[in-house]
């Protein structure tokens, strides 16, 4: 027979064990487990009563006259909407930039086409360049490239 088989018998004589658990030991955590609970409930009780008394007392500030810009945003979505309407009207619409100069706004699309049609601005053609070009030297402060060179 193998040893993972083999069948052990108990010793004639023990049949359970003879000592038992210290029930006055185990009641005596028990007892002082509960008492512990309910403490901490009734400071937890009372912790929460004197921070509902001072949220009570408390004078309800306004963030935005508190604090300096930039301030947050209260309602994201409404200031999402607010800057895309502005951003809208300022592409979209007309309106005077200088009066007096007569300078106006137009719409994007407007300003497209008629950049299409009449084409960008050029530039007039560069004057012709003067003979006196300044060429580097040593010194770095150049000198006209018609300037005789220095005798040695």
């Amino acid at each position: 027979m193998d040893e993972n088989t083999k069948r052990h018998h108990p010793a004639p004589g023990a049949r359970h064990e003879t000592t038992d658990v210290n029930i006055w030991a185990v009641g005596k955590f028990g007892i002082a487990l509960v008492i512990i609970t309910v403490i901490s409930i009734g400071m937890l009780i009372g912790l929460f009563k004197f921070f509902q008394s001072r949220e009570a007392e408390a004078v309800a500030v306004d963030p935005v006259k508190m604090f300096p810009s930039p301030q947050l945003e209260r309602s994201e979505p409404t200031d999402l909407k607010e800057f895309r309407e502005t951003e809208e009207k300022f592409l979209n619409g007309y309106a005077w930039v200088d009066m007096q100069k007569g300078l106006v706004r137009i719409p994007v699309n407007q300003a497209i086409d008629l950049l299409a049609k009449r084409g960008l601005p050029s530039r007039s053609q560069m004057p012709a360049q003067t003979a006196e070009v300044s060429m580097p030297t040593e010194s770095g402060l150049g000198q006209p490239a018609h300037a005789e060179e220095p005798k040695k």
